[in-house]
Parts: C-alpha cells; sequence; structure tokens
C-alpha cells in the first residue's frame, strides 16, 4: 500500500530534511499520526519522523546543515528540527528496557518490528517510506484503522503496565477514530481504571480535555462511565452528568457553535462552582481554564442575553447559557460590548463631591444603561442628571 497524497507533502523543507537523514536509504521513515491521518484524508497535524540514526548522529546533521536543532528529549531519542513550515519530531528507533507505569527506560535498535511494538495502538504503528509513500504496518494497524478499532499492540495489560496513560488515550483514539471499542482493550482498561492515580494531574487532564472535544466524545464518555474509569481520579463524573453533556453538545450542533473541552467538563461536573474549583485544582488546570470552568458551571439568571455577556464576557455567557438552556447565543457571536459613554467626570460636573459616591451612583448609571439595552449617549445623559437628582 502506497500513502496518498497530503498537503504536508508539498514541503519543500519536509523533503530536504528527509534526504538529510537519508530516507532514500531507508534510514528514515515518517511515523505515528501523520501516517495515520493521511490514511484517513485528514490533514496531519504533527510530523513525527523515525530514524536508525543515532540520536547525537541526527544532530550533527541537522547542525551541519544550518539547521536549529533542540534536543527536545534527547534521554529518549528525540530531537526536534525547527524548520521553516513548522518543527518535526525525530526520534531514534527504541525498545523498552523497564517501565513503572510512568516513564520508560528504553536502548536504540535499528529493528523497526522492535520499534513498532513499544508503541500503544496498531493505529500509531504505521510507517511510510519517504518519498516513495510505501506504508509499513507490522501489527495490522490499516486494517484496525479501516474497521475502525482502537486495538493495543500485544497484551493490553502489558502495554497498560508500560504507560498508565493509555488507559485515555485509548478512550480518546477510541473518540476519534473508533466504531466499537475493542473488548480486550476495554476490560484492560476497567480493570486497570485505578492506575490512573498514579499518574500526574496534568497528564490525565491533557488526555481528557482532548477527548472531550473529539466528534464521538459523548458516547465514549458514557461509556467510560458505565466502565467506571472515572472512579478514583474524577469521581464527580455520573450518569446525570453524562445527560447534560448530552444536552449541551446537540445545543452546540443546533447553533453551530465550536465544541469546547472546558464548557463541556463543566457540564459533567456538578453545577456547583466549590466542586468546580475543587476539580480544577485537582487537574491543575491553568489559571483561565480554572476560572472559566467556575463560572461555566453557574446559572445565567434572568438578565437578557447581551447584558449577561457585557458582565461576565462574551465566552463565559455562551458557556452558562448552552449548558443551562436553550437560549439562542447567536446575538452575542462576533458582538462587541459597548463602552458606557460617560465617566464620573460626569457627575463631578454635576455637583457631587469627588469620592467614593461618584463610583456609587456610575454603577447606577451603568446598571439602568444597560437594562435599557444599552441607548446612546443622549439618553444615558439623561440618565445621568435622573440620578443626581435621586441622590441629592
Amino acid at each position: 500500500m502506497i500513502l496518498p497524497d497530503g498537503v504536508w507533502r508539498r514541503r519543500y523543507d519536509l523533503a530536504d530534511l528527509a534526504a538529510l537523514l537519508g530516507a532514500a536509504d531507508g534510514l528514515t521513515r515518517m511515523v505515528g499520526g501523520v501516517v495515520r491521518d493521511t490514511l484517513l484524508g485528514f490533514d496531519a497535524a504533527d510530523i513525527d519522523l523515525a530514524t536508525r540514526l543515532a540520536p547525537t548522529d541526527v544532530l550533527d546533521r541537522l547542525q551541519a546543515a544550518g539547521i536549529k536543532a533542540v534536543p527536545t528529549g534527547l534521554a529518549h531519542g528525540t530531537v526536534t528540527a525547527v524548520l521553516p513550515g513548522g518543527p518535526v519530531e525525530i526520534t531514534t528507533l527504541r525498545r523498552d528496557v523497564s517501565t513503572d507505569g510512568r516513564h520508560a527506560t528504553v536502548a536504540y535498535t535499528d529493528d523497526w518490528r522492535e520499534d513498532a511494538a513499544r508503541r500503544d495502538f496498531t493505529i500509531n504503528a504505521l510507517y511510510a517510506d519517504y518519498p516513495g509513500g510505501d506504508i509499513h504496518d507490522y501489527f495490522g494497524g490499516v486494517a484496525d484503522l479501516q474497521a475502525g478499532i482502537v486495538r493495543f499492540i500485544g497484551d493490553p495489560y502489558e502495554r497498560i503496565a508500560e504507560d498508565h496513560l493509555r488507559i485515555l488515550r485509548f478512550f480518546r483514539f477510541h473518540a476519534r477514530f473508533g466504531d466499537v471499542p475493542d473488548p480486550a482493550g476495554l476490560a484492560a482498561c476497567s480493570s486497570r481504571a485505578r492506575d490512573l492515580m498514579a499518574l500526574s494531574r496534568e497528564r490525565i487532564a491533557g488526555e481528557l480535555l482532548k477527548l472531550l472535544v473529539a466528534p464521538r466524545a459523548l458516547a465514549v464518555i458514557e461509556t467510560m462511565i458505565a466502565q467506571g474509569i472515572f472512579a478514583a481520579m474524577l469521581p464527580e463524573i455520573s450518569a446525570k452528568g453524562a445527560q447534560a453533556l448530552a444536552h449541551l453538545v446537540a445545543r452546540e450542533a443546533e447553533q453551530n457553535i465550536a465544541p469546547s473541552a472546558i464548557r463541556r467538563l463543566a457540564a459533567l461536573i456538578p453545577a456547583d462552582p466549590h466542586s468546580a474549583d475543587t476539580i480544577a485544582a485537582r487537574l491543575k488546570l491553568s489559571k483561565a481554564d480554572r476560572k472559566r470552568l467556575v463560572s461555566a458551571v453557574q446559572a445565567p439568571g434572568d438578565q437578557p442575553l447581551q447584558a449577561l455577556a457585557y458582565r461576565i464576557g462574551i465566552e463565559a455567557a455562551i458557556d452558562r447559557h448552552l449548558i443551562s438552556g436553550n437560549v439562542d447565543v447567536g446575538p452575542i457571536i462576533g458582538w462587541t460590548p459597548p463602552r458606557l459613554p460617560i465617566s464620573g467626570g460626569a457627575l463631578v460636573e454635576r455637583g457631587i463631591d469627588k469620592g467614593p459616591q461618584v463610583a456609587e451612583l456610575l454603577r447606577h448609571v451603568e446598571d439602568q444603561w444597560i437594562a435599557e439595552g444599552f441607548p446612546d449617549a443622549a439618553r444615558v445623559e439623561a440618565i445621568c442628571d435622573q440620578i443626581v437628582d435621586q441622590a441629592r
């Protein structure tokens, strides 16, 4: 089988890199996602190369050619070539010497099949010559890809013992590429779900957030709940949360709103700001994502859509309304909230002494302006007169 054409093939810098690394002589091949996604007709986001060359040899060749080389994972044989068209990871063929479920000690090899055997799933263990495109498939990955099956290479329990994160990866890849879950893989993931507790929360969060925006996220989340995958690490996620997620996914589709991982996570968990903050802290989300999650679980209230968007931000207003109800958020898509056309100086000019009262009265003016749907400056001046008269 020959790898179909892809946009990435038009990168002149990739052709030069492959030649530099001896691809024509069988020393270097395309590997993993770029092969898998191209076979499916997707635009490959990342380009990875596997090579028989030692990492030091890769570094020497890149530096001699004037290509910036970053030893991103030198202990595991990975060097990143920084090219005009984007970075390319180059990893020397490896075999595992020992693993503890979180980290692996590796040794280099020149055996392609041995390198493929240490990878997680058959669909990720595909290699392709460059530029010819001949595909090398050692474990039936092409057939699994065509059948929509995400299958561990070899014994699922052994693969999970090597890296516990593969439990979540199994479900994430199934949400993107799968049809019916592989029974052996599903059973192993369910049996070893508590192994996830040994992982860093950042790694768990990274996989979960990617999963939540995958095409079949809802069905896979429902399966994960039924299989007890979340029981140890995120016990707050339940069948009730899956129902809320189902409603959210439907609203996103109806209103043509791009899925958001944080918004979908908010739907899954209890609608309680304290719980949301606790979960965000447990997953070690960024400050921005933590703030968004806490906001998203709160009810939108009864104020008009644009008024809410003005007060808490457009993104936050969309989150709350999509999760909580069937309000059409179209009116705030692309909307630029107006600015209050007066400042505290307008109150001082009307005889209000500078100080706390100015800020308080200005808030009253703003509240009335928002309640009236953001009228023009002339109306705001009238509102200002009214508020000042009442304060005297």
